[in-house]
């Protein structure tokens, strides 16, 4: 029972590790170099300046994130109609 948990425990862990934040998807702007890896890098910034101020003094670049999608942020109002009539 105990050699189950264990497994149990390493897999859960093992993967874990390779999962992207939900965070990486809800800003514009992510932070890439030798600091950050090969991937997608930090993915936390909402502004190209705030960006660019963090890569300041570093060998890291600013682009665009790929999985951010601005129109996801916008509401919807179709569909949104009050009942009440005047």
């Amino acid at each position: 029972m105990r050699r189950a948990i264990w497994a149990l425990a390493i897999f859960g862990s093992a993967s874990a590790m390779g999962v992207l934040p939900a965070a990486s998807r809800d800003y514009p702007f992510c932070i890439k170099g030798c600091d950050y890896g090969a991937g997608l890098g930090d993915c936390s910034f909402s502004s190209y300046q705030q960006c660019q101020a963090t890569a300041s003094g570093r060998l890291a670049y600013c682009g665009a994130n790929p999985y951010f999608s601005a129109n996801a942020e916008l509401p919807s109002n179709r569909g949104h109609q009050s009942r009440r009539r005047f």
